[in-house]
């Protein structure tokens, strides 16, 4: 029975590239592709994966829990790590925690008693006791784009601070100086950062952050709708409303709706992780875009390194800033400082 190695020397390439092409990774040439599928074809090579796994004790299988895949974001992100692994030669199982830790155990437990060869995780609320024991007995893992502070696990996601800092100076140079925020849960590293990171961007224009303007969701729409419905019920309700997730937008965008009230003529409305849908709102939605897909290729790289023998990188990415119409733009005020990071406009 031919081998790998048998169709490499064929073919004139090499074993990892012979990988490549049986894996549909695009960086082989055409040319490359032709010899090796040819070789493939003339020996009659066919990959055992099951036999493969006996002899090197890996199943080439990933496992990826996420928080919540109804969550565009998170969508985006299961698909970009599947493509990854898939160019690398692994397939990937993934569970959905739904924002609850003990799913996202189950999940963890399930896919550890199925012997999968690496985790990528991004935390619910408050980590969990499971997870510090497989760090601790040597489960390669990476988190992506949520961690758990202490643990010695690389870490892949994206830095909001800088684009929160633009989006507070636009809201400024827009006249607004009432500016409340929906935030995501306290105990999870992007709840607690992206708050701090707002709180600190509005005190470098002595904007106060009052308590009355600071709302606890969970990520989840309806807290988004439950939180702005207390802003409107305030006897000054703020004049932007900061929603620090998609969804929560969408649950504030409704409330607003349902009093009647218009966007951004009443209330204006920024949020979080840019997903498509926001260019068809009416307005479209100012929001803060992740690199979503890279996140998930560099996670997926970052824990094959780690497999594989390679010491593993933490990676951090920017977000940037996108701007559309839910917060007053294009009412004559909106002139960009030249002293400000540049931001990406919409032409939506």
């Amino acid at each position: 029975m031919a081998s790998i190695k048998d169709v490499a020397a064929a073919a004139g390439v090499s074993v990892a590239t012979v990988s490549r092409v049986l894996n549909d990774h695009p960086s082989v040439s055409d040319d490359a592709r032709t010899r090796v599928l040819a070789a493939v074809e003339t020996l009659g090579y066919r990959p055992n994966a099951v036999a493969r796994s006996l002899r090197t004790d890996q199943t080439r299988t990933l496992g990826l829990v996420i928080s919540d895949v109804l969550n565009p974001y998170f969508t985006e992100l299961a698909r970009s790590v599947e493509e990854e692994a898939r160019a690398l030669g692994y397939s990937v199982i993934i569970g959905n925690a739904d924002e609850r830790p003990d799913l996202q155990d189950h999940h963890v437990r399930t896919l550890l008693d199925r012997r999968i060869d690496g985790l990528l995780v991004s935390p619910a609320e408050g980590g969990s006791p499971l997870m510090l024991e497989a760090v601790r007995a040597g489960t390669p893992m990476v988190f992506v784009d949520r961690w758990i502070p202490g643990l010695d696990v690389p870490v892949v996601r994206a830095d909001g601070r800088a684009a929160i800092r633009d989006l507070v100076a636009h809201l400024h140079r827009l006249g607004h100086r009432r500016l409340a925020i929906i935030a995501g849960p306290a105990a999870t590293t992007t709840g607690s950062e992206r708050v701090e990171a707002f709180r600190e961007a509005l005190a470098e224009y002595g904007v106060p952050l009052p308590d009355a303007y600071i709302g606890q969701g969970d990520f989840q729409a309806e807290s988004g709708r439950r939180v702005t419905e207390g802003f409107l019920d305030l006897p000054e309700p703020p004049e932007v409303v900061f929603a620090t997730d998609n969804l929560m937008a969408l649950g504030a965008l409704d409330a607003i709706r349902a009093r009647g009230l218009q966007v951004p003529r009443d209330m204006a409305l920024a949020a979080f992780d840019d997903i498509p849908w926001f260019v068809h709102t009416d307005p479209p939605i100012t929001a803060i875009a992740q690199p979503t897909g890279e996140l998930g290729r560099a996670a997926v790289r970052a824990l094959v390194d780690r497999i594989e023998g390679r010491p593993p990188q933490s990676v951090t990415l920017p977000a940037r800033l996108v701007v559309r119409r839910s917060c007053g733009e294009g009412r004559g005020n909106d002139n960009r400082d030249d002293n400000q990071t540049p931001v990406q406009r919409s032409t939506s």
